[in-house]
């Protein structure tokens, strides 16, 4: 067979899997000083790591449920988080209004925020009468409205932290790579692993790197690789779907949460890249888990009508919409119960050598990445160095990156846009100030988007097609109507100098990318027609 020559042959590790779990088993294994190798069979966070709400919640909603100890956990990784990587992860305010005829009492909110505060260490909520709540949410639902209570968590672009993590850690030693498949797990006659098999998923090169320890991280694929070992218990995907509105309808500062008047979920409606993002359901996804998911016409209905509810008078339809996402969470379910009341705690399997690790939250990954290289760490060397270079608590700092990058006098970018351009690339902003020209870092149409991010994307992060650079190096094709396509003429212009593609390649990239945004993007009933 044609080998692999890219890939070592020999790694501590390898981690099966480039979703936000994944990465941080890989990132926290290159701090530990291993070799790490990390495979994903798609792009790097192609699946719900692309597709989430995009927040880093705090654990509030697990107080109800009387999981203390998962609340403090989830309050402390969030502040971590807020603390290593601002700019990419921010603080973000909520406002929840209250009712006396349906929703949370005034008591029972008043009770959990208060539990909430106590483990964050600080205030985290604060209490808004009927008429602040009628100033801070305009066009509200009046009808029965009481008062609305306030709280803080954070936001993230779910894609950039799973590439910052992957990125990073290739940075600091480790390897990685995307559309690369772990075909099946070699083994010795003592049924250890001594090996996984991988194959290109596009080329076909195939090729056997050496190993005696495999993470397992491929959510909804992850009884492919390691069946579950409990009887009955398996896997359950369930479907998480948003709308993205322009931002200019209705603009806002703080996300609206409130209770959906259908099934007593809660749904959101929060700012996000300069856009609205409406969601989200919660439903099982009976589809191939191998192909993008799509949002359904039941779901538009049910997210439609909760936004009616709350803001009745807020004039918004689906010819509105610019866009949708659904992602798949990969839920650890032994007896069916309704999709919102499994639980997201994760689950940690071992079979010599091979650990699968599944289910949890965003918020939490770094603790899944704990769990996974204890549960490994038999079949892992010890290390008697770590990689300081790694966070948290070290590597580029806003105000190091900023005088190594701005004391030339290059260009001139506000504050805001530098934070923003560190959280998401670290001091790889470096490489692209002496990557990219000074017109470069102008934004994408009415996006936060710069084109140099666009052609960085390009030249430095392993693009093999174009919805790779577009919808996850960065988000215009979710932010942008039509995907983007309208500009993509200039698109192909500045990135072409980076990417050696021919000019039947990018007609190829470019009929194939509006087929993927059509297909999982577009708003239902609003799709274009394909490329001739």
């Amino acid at each position: 067979m044609k080998e692999d020559k890219s890939i070592g042959k020999s790694y501590d590790l390898v981690i099966v899997g480039g979703g936000v779990t994944g990465a941080g088993v890989f990132h926290e294994a290159v701090r530990r000083g291993l070799s790490p190798l990390l495979v994903e069979a798609n792009d790097f966070a192609w699946g719900t790591s692309s597709r989430s709400s995009k927040m880093v919640h705090g654990g509030l909603r697990y107080l109800k449920e009387g999981k203390f100890l998962l609340t403090r956990s989830a309050v402390r990784e969030r502040q971590r988080l807020l603390s290593a990587y601002p700019g990419l992860v921010d603080p973000l305010d909520f406002i929840m209004p209250l009712y006396d005829d349906h929703g949370p009492s005034m008591g029972t909110m008043k009770l959990g925020l208060s539990l909430y505060s106590l483990m964050a260490g600080g205030k985290q909520h604060q209490i808004f009468s009927k008429a602040q709540t009628l100033e801070k949410v305009p066009k509200v639902r009046r009808a029965n409205l009481l008062s609305a209570v306030g709280f803080k968590d954070a936001q993230v672009d779910d894609a950039r932290l799973v590439l910052r993590l992957i990125f990073d850690g290739c940075s600091g030693g480790g390897h990685a790579f995307n559309y690369t498949k772990a075909i099946s797990i070699e083994r010795d006659v003592k049924g250890n692993v001594v090996g996984v098999y991988l194959r290109d998923t596009e080329t076909g090169l195939k090729t056997l790197v050496k190993t005696s320890a495999v993470v397992n991280t491929t959510g909804p694929f992850a009884e492919n690789l390691h069946p579950s070992p409990v009887r009955g218990f398996h896997i359950r995907p369930l479907r998480g779907s948003h709308l993205i509105f322009p931002g200019k309808l209705y603009p806002l500062d703080r996300v609206i949460s409130f209770i959906h008047p259908g099934d007593k979920r809660p749904v959101f409606l929060f700012p996000w890249e300069g856009c609205l993002l409406l969601g989200t359901t919660d439903v099982d996804y009976t589809g191939d888990v191998s192909k993008e998911p799509c949002i359904t016409m039941d779901e538009v209905n049910y997210l439609m009508a909760g936004l009616a509810h709350i803001l009745p008078d807020f004039k918004v339809s689906m010819e509105d919409c610019i866009a949708s996402i659904a992602g798949v969470r990969p839920i650890l379910s032994k007896k069916k119960v309704v999709a919102s009341k499994e639980s997201r705690e994760h689950v940690v399997w071992k079979d010599k050598g091979l650990v699968t690790v599944t289910g949890g939250k965003l918020t939490t990954f770094r603790l899944l990445a704990f769990d996974a290289l204890k549960a490994v760490s038999k079949y892992l060397p010890r290390c008697s160095k770590k990689n300081t270079r790694l966070w948290p608590g070290s590597g580029a700092t806003p105000e190091i990156a900023a005088k190594s990058v701005f004391g030339g006098g290059f260009v001139k970018l506000s504050s805001k846009v530098t934070r923003r351009l560190l959280g998401r690339y670290g001091d790889k902003l470096v490489e692209m100030m002496a990557l990219c020209n000074k017109e470069d870092f102008t934004p994408i149409g009415t996006t936060r988007t710069l084109w140099a991010e666009l052609c960085y994307g390009a030249g430095h992060e392993q693009i093999r097609h174009l919805s790779d650079l577009l919808l996850r190096r960065v988000r215009i094709g979710l932010v942008l109507p039509n995907g983007g396509m309208d500009y993509m003429d200039e698109i192909q212009t500045r990135i072409q100098p980076f990417l050696s593609w021919n000019d039947a390649k990018w007609i190829r990239e470019k009929k194939l990318y509006e087929k993927v945004w059509k297909d999982a993007y577009a708003p239902p009933g609003q799709q274009r027609k394909l490329v001739k």
